[in-house]
């Protein structure tokens, strides 16, 4: 019998799994590139580069680095100085710059980025060079969340991950209405706003808050922005009711990260002074030392100086009938003359003068006497006009509905907005 030789038994073997192997095989197609589109330019078509401005560094030289040389950079820079000023950018900046694909890579197009937001673009591919500014297009979601007071409205906040402009932009629409260190435990709020994104899932920060409701002592407190003004789109808080929230004077000087010390009191007995009885004319705002104060009104500055008894202390005159005054300052903010707004920062909490304690002294005069500001009947902003009133109640209806009843914690309601 003949026998088989090995090799030939071998390379059987290798041609069989050969065959076998090419006939399991997949067949993978080719994949096309991503086509990227950014800035209004084909990305694909372009060497792109990011970087960072160096200290020290200028735009001749970033062109320079990338084959630009200086004639270029002299017409780049005169054609386009009357949209964007070259000498100041800034160290720390990012850009792209958009290159030819060929073997030399010279620059056609640079993007120096301001902001997250807004760029300015510099296109020189052709003889006549365009410098444009861009925004990103912004997409502006609507988002419900509600939460319950356990310490203070601050921590609440926190524990539903909310940054603190937030919380500082809620604290400023209830200024007038809401005393946030008297809130309790089990105190509810809910409050309907924007959550801004560029590029669908960057998060870039807050946009308008839209509706609120404080629970409070069994009381509901809303609040609805509304533009009443449609001429000069001027934007307000009002009530259920259409009665608006601003009022002249603001009930704290300090936002709501405080207690009341001490009250107005004719028969105070003050320890700084052996614990006898003298009339305590100021309401006393306790604070961490640094915490803003802030003016509870508009006005104009009459004093800002620094005495034995006051320590740093600020003045303000808001009409002929009402002035304020803001004792025991860190260090002050404004100067003798200077008009401030309501909620303007005027200085900060200190020790200075005679006090036992960081805290701000604020003080209140109506027809030049020295009064308890909580014991006043102070004037109110004007309220909705009554053939506006009936559109208002209309354009809340909605808003209310979701405030008064029961969702999920954070519900993303729907994208309202996109801008750009």
């Amino acid at each position: 019998m003949k026998r088989t030789s090995p090799l030939l038994v071998i390379l059987a073997f290798f041609s069989f799994c050969k065959e076998d192997i090419e006939r399991e095989a997949p067949i993978l197609e080719k994949t096309e590139p991503k086509i990227v589109y950014n800035y209004g330019y084909k990305f694909n078509d372009y060497k792109v580069t990011q970087d960072t401005i160096r200290s020290g560094e200028s735009f001749s030289v970033i062109l320079d680095r990338h084959h630009v040389f200086y004639q270029k950079v002299n017409q780049i820079i005169n054609s386009t100085k009357s949209v964007f000023d070259f000498r100041k950018v800034k160290y720390g900046k990012t850009y792209t710059i958009l290159s030819s694909k060929d073997s030399i890579e010279k620059a056609q197009v640079f993007i120096y980025k301001h902001d997250r937001i807004n760029s300015t673009i510099i296109d020189f591919r052709d003889s006549i060079i365009k410098a444009v500014h861009h925004k990103k297009r912004i997409k502006k979601v609507l988002k419900t969340v509600e939460g319950t007071i356990n310490t203070n409205f601050s921590e609440a906040m926190d524990s539903l991950h909310l940054f603190p402009n937030l919380t500082w932009k809620i604290a400023d629409i209830y200024a007038w209405t809401l005393d946030f260190y008297k809130l309790q435990k089990r105190d509810y709020f809910k409050f309907t706003y924007e959550e801004k994104f560029i590029e669908d899932t960057i998060f870039i920060g807050y946009g308008e808050l839209k509706s609120a409701v404080f629970r409070h002592k069994g009381e509901k407190l809303y609040a609805f922005n509304y533009t009443s003004d449609s001429i000069n789109k001027a934007k307000e808080f009002y009530d259920e009711k259409g009665n608006m929230l601003r009022s002249q004077f603001l009930k704290s000087p300090i936002k709501f990260q405080y207690r009341i010390s001490s009250h107005y009191n004719l028969r105070r007995r003050i320890p700084y002074y052996g614990n006898r009885v003298i009339p305590h004319r100021g309401t006393d705002f306790a604070a961490a030392v640094g915490t803003p104060i802030i003016s509870t009104a508009n006005g104009i500055v009459v004093e800002s100086a620094r005495k034995r008894s006051n320590g740093n202390y600020v003045k303000i005159k808001h009409n002929n009938i009402y002035s304020t005054k803001y004792l025991h300052m860190k260090k002050r903010n404004v100067n003798v003359g200077e008009y401030v707004k309501q909620g303007s920062v005027i200085g900060w909490v200190g020790m200075t003068g005679n006090t036992d304690g960081p805290h701000v002294c604020y003080r209140f005069w109506k027809n030049n006497k020295e009064v308890d500001p909580f014991k006043q009947k102070l004037p109110h902003s004007v309220p909705l006009k009554e053939n506006i009133k009936n559109k208002y109640l209309k354009y809340i209806r909605l808003s209310k509905y979701v405030l008064d009843n029961k969702l999920p914690v954070i519900t993303e309601s729907k994208i309202i907005k996109s801008s750009t």
